[in-house]
């Protein structure tokens, strides 16, 4: 690799350790079978390692930002509507779905929300503490979860109530669902700051049948890749009407001019940007 000035790459090796710049040069390293060789491939530059970090960087920061008001109507319809079943009906696993009483599973979650509560800072928090005893109807318990807590709530649920939710994103319930479980790994590599721009995702949401959203349909093939992944965001947020719909296109549209590791890497088509949900 040519480092170039090495005052700069010292001096950038201070900002970024070694081991998590190492990730970004990790495609440059040469391809041997199954195998990455010690050697890179010719033309590689560390200035080009340091650009897609610094695009990596603000992708996650934009991603983040975008996946936000998600979680929040989230929280705010799935709050609801278990509302109108009881008011304590997160507290109530016998009118719950059938998730609920399966296994430990409610259980676990039960003491996870518990502990939430327990070290809650929120104003509203001690006001229930203080009035009412420290127990939060439904609608104000959906506030102190995290999005993985958040989707196990939703999985809990009566399928009815599932399916109300889901349909506000022109989803089904398991559609939903499993969008919620994916989006939920995006969040936590934004949280803890990984590698996000070309990694190759586990979890492959469910999605609508051929032809019901043409924009999707464009991205079905790369939903392991993180532009699949960024689609679906995309299409929670235009579908709601929330948020910044604008901000992940103007973000991929900085994507440095990188020979060796162009912007397919995400996993974006070469039309990407003529798609309904990225123009």
């Amino acid at each position: 690799m040519d480092i170039g000035n090495p005052d700069v790459a010292i001096k950038q090796l201070q900002h970024v350790n070694y081991y998590r710049l190492s990730g970004y040069w990790y495609s440059f390293r040469r391809h041997s079978g199954q195998h990455r060789e010690d050697d890179f491939y010719p033309g590689t530059i560390l200035q080009d390692v340091v650009k897609l970090y610094n695009f990596d960087e603000a992708l996650r920061t934009a991603t983040f930002a975008c996946l936000t008001p998600i979680e929040l109507t989230v929280r705010a319809l799935l709050g609801h509507e278990l509302g109108l079943l009881d008011e304590c009906a997160h507290l109530k696993p016998g009118i719950l779905g059938p998730q609920a009483g399966k296994g430990a599973i409610y259980s676990t979650w039960l003491k996870r929300y518990e502990k939430s509560l327990r070290e809650s800072k929120e104003d509203f928090v001690s006001h229930h503490r203080v009035r009412y005893g420290g127990t939060l109807p439904v609608w104000a318990a959906v506030e102190i979860l995290d999005w993985g807590a958040l989707t196990y709530l939703y999985g809990f649920a009566p399928r009815g109530i599932q399916d109300s939710v889901a349909d506000k994103f022109g989803l089904t319930a398991p559609q939903l669902g499993s969008w919620m479980k994916s989006l939920n790994v995006v969040r936590n590599i934004c949280a803890h700051h990984g590698r996000l721009f070309n990694r190759v995702h586990a979890i492959k949401p469910k999605l609508p049948k051929v032809g019901q959203y043409p924009h999707l349909d464009e991205t079905r093939n790369e939903m392991n890749r993180t532009f699949g992944q960024l689609s679906l965001i995309q299409h929670m947020l235009h579908h709601r009407g929330i948020g910044r719909p604008q901000l992940l296109p103007a973000v991929l549209r900085s994507y440095p001019d990188v020979k060796l590791l162009p912007l397919s890497h995400t996993g974006a088509p070469a039309n990407w940007g003529e798609s309904a949900l990225w123009r």
